[in-house]
């Protein structure tokens, strides 16, 4: 009676053991489950790029706001009545002369 069980119990481990650790185990589906949450979320983040994206090309192509404020930033153009004007702040470790102070006699 005792063999009978001992050969059951094992019976039934060797009936499981393909459920706990085989090809379709539990283990495989949830690192499969674990794989497709991160993919998921890769590919949320990759929609809201490309929404961004496709936003731009239909704003460069509907309208001129777009295609000047890129030409602006982008390239420095300025409109033909325009005035470009660029200010320049002068450098604090230079000084205002152009003399150095290695040049400056005692």
């Amino acid at each position: 009676m005792r063999l009978l069980a001992i050969v059951l119990a094992l019976l039934i481990i060797v009936l499981q053991w393909p459920l706990w650790v085989g090809k379709g185990s539990w283990l495989r589906a949830w690192q499969l489950d674990q794989q497709l949450s991160e993919q998921q979320s890769k590919n949320e983040k990759l929609k809201a790029r490309n929404d961004a994206l496709a936003a731009e090309v239909r704003d460069l192509k509907a309208g001129t706001d777009a295609i000047e404020e890129r030409a602006r930033n982008e390239l420095g153009m300025i409109r033909r009545d325009e005035v470009f004007m660029q200010v320049l702040e002068r450098r604090a470790s230079t000084p205002a002369s152009g003399v150095t102070a290695a040049t400056v006699p005692n």
